[in-house]
């Protein structure tokens, strides 16, 4: 069993929090150049595919070579305010290139590796970009809608060298690993440092602006729920272009000065995954719920997981058997966290705070996150309500301040002196916030609310079950009833029989109204690029 963590005071928490933004704030020269300079440890532990290869870097390292894509930046014309797409795999290069825009002030907008062409045109077009760092995989997508994008004036090529491309790596070895500050022009706390594009789960993707003041905020996210260290080796796993990595690969761990795990493999060997924790003594983990509840069905008898003190995941809430067999396993609870895009971490369950299961946990320190209506008054505990965030003065910390280019959307989320983000949960009596779904997804069942979350949290404990969607489909008598998209696990085999036993196995776990009146069985679900569950598109179906 490992040691709990010391109690938390959450009150105190609350009340003590300070929190200053400075007027002028970089952070690739004020915290990674600082690490580097004061206390120059391991940065990175970059790791292959196979899982065998393994390159260390340290904090001077990500000081020099951003430095050299700094001044290639600026050597092909790329300016401050500048927009440049970035879409490169978990390879140090990204912090390169990220760190690299950032000190110049170039707005570098990070994109999935799972982008196709259609997607990086409209990101390129959208924002009128003037360069494309990509890898390999993304040369081909990036040449055939190039002549379509007349923004575009450089193409850079991490890894390979291509006719008609920059080579990068050519390109910074040619470059002088210092800059010159001075010879800069300061990127203010509240200036534009990056661009995400929302997930697009009912619409095109929004334009989320995040200013350099956002990567301070994180301090937050780090300090409350990641518990982050200095002596911490701290793995994240998310995709680069995904608003998460900001969150666990770049601004909270390098922060604390801890050491980061970069692990560049595709999908989910579970094998290669354990080994990396037990290997390179991983002692903070955070994933999404999915793979901790693939882990949690594994047999983990043989595991090491000694090194590891802290667990957490986000992304959406994790169901209290997975947290349990997790627990069983590793003798770490997972502590749920909740924010978006548009946010830092807001809502967490706080190392050293009892956790009740199943809760995204309680608001963040220095930040007003309640239950409201659709008038912005707080609803009672127990209520279902929009989760918000209030706008105080000063401004909450890491909360952008709108969509770009998209006024009525805008308004749409920030209304009544609050920021709507556009999902429902109940608070309950201690302050704990449970998730229900998005806005648009609860079902009504005659007059009964349910949440799609909860059900496919119950479908999902059933072994026979490998992952669930759940929609409201139209129906004359109840006006809606739950049916349930179903991937089985192996070893099982599609049937009347088994559909009955799912049924009757979420009647007996959870309110028998809750139950999904119709099942059908598929080979896959329609997902974002994110990898959320595209309900919009289940509900088209019916």
């Amino acid at each position: 069993m490992k040691p709990p963590f010391p109690a938390f005071d959450y009150e105190a928490a609350r009340a003590n929090f300070s929190y200053t933004v400075p007027e002028f704030f970089n952070f690739g020269f004020d915290v990674v150049d600082r690490r580097a300079q004061e206390n120059d440890k391991l940065a990175l532990i970059a790791i292959d595919r196979t899982g065998q290869q393994i390159t260390h870097y340290h904090y001077s390292d990500l000081e020099q070579e951003s430095n050299r894509f700094a001044n290639a930046l600026l050597n092909a014309g790329v300016r401050k305010g500048d927009s440049v797409l970035v879409v490169l795999p978990r390879t140090p290069e990204w912090y390169f290139v990220l760190l690299g825009c950032t000190k110049i002030g170039a707005i570098a907008m990070p994109g999935t590796n799972q982008l196709k062409a259609k997607d990086i045109e409209y990101r390129i077009n959208r924002s009128k970009a003037c360069m494309a760092v990509v890898g390999p995989t993304h040369a081909q997508a990036i040449e055939a809608i190039a002549a379509e994008c007349p923004s575009l004036q450089h193409k850079i090529l991490v890894g390979e060298n291509r006719p008609g491309w920059l080579h990068f790596e050519s390109m910074c070895a040619a470059q002088a690993p210092h800059i010159d500050r001075q010879s800069l022009t300061p990127t203010r706390s509240d200036e534009t440092m990056l661009i995400y594009f929302t997930s697009g789960t009912t619409s095109l993707p929004k334009m989320v602006e995040r200013d350099h003041a956002y990567a301070l905020a994180h301090s937050i996210t780090g300090r409350y729920w990641q518990d982050l260290r200095e002596s911490d080796v701290h793995w994240t796993l998310t995709d680069t272009g995904w608003a998460k990595a900001a969150w666990g690969l770049l601004y909270p761990p390098l922060t604390a000065g801890a050491t980061i795990v970069l692990y560049d493999g595709e999908g989910f060997d579970l094998q290669i995954h354990l080994d990396i924790i037990q290997r390179h003594k991983v002692t903070t983990f955070c994933a999404p719920p999915t793979i901790y509840r693939v882990m949690a069905k594994a047999d983990l008898s043989s595991a090491d997981f000694s090194s590891l003190r802290h667990c957490f995941g986000a992304g959406e809430p994790l169901n209290p058997e997975a947290m349990r067999a997790w627990k069983i396993a590793t003798g770490c609870d997972i502590y749920d966290g909740y924010g978006q895009t548009e946010t830092i971490n807001i809502v967490a369950n706080f190392p050293g705070m009892p956790i009740r299961p199943g809760s995204m946990g309680k608001p963040c320190p220095g930040l007003h996150v309640d239950v409201i209506d659709d008038e912005g008054r707080v609803v009672p505990d127990h209520e279902v309500g929009h989760i918000a965030v209030k706008i105080t003065d000063p401004y909450p910390p890491g909360l952008f301040r709108g969509y770009y280019g998209d006024p009525e959307t805008t308004a749409k989320a920030f209304r009544h002196g609050w920021y709507y983000t556009g999902d429902t949960a109940k608070r309950d009596e201690d302050g704990y916030i449970w998730f229900v779904g998005r806005s648009d997804d609860i079902i009504s069942s005659s007059s009964y609310r349910i949440s799609p979350f909860e059900v496919e949290s119950t479908l999902i404990e059933h072994p026979a079950v490998a992952e669930a969607a759940v929609v409201g489909k139209p129906d004359e008598l109840r006006g809606e009833i739950v049916k349930a998209f179903v991937i089985l696990a192996k070893g099982y085999t599609a049937s009347d029989a088994l559909a009955l036993e799912l049924q009757n196995f979420v009647k007996e776990q959870t309110a028998p109204y809750k139950y999904p009146r119709e099942i059908e069985f598929r080979d896959t679900l329609p997902k974002t690029i994110s990898g959320k569950i595209r309900r919009v598109e289940l509900r088209a179906e019916g």
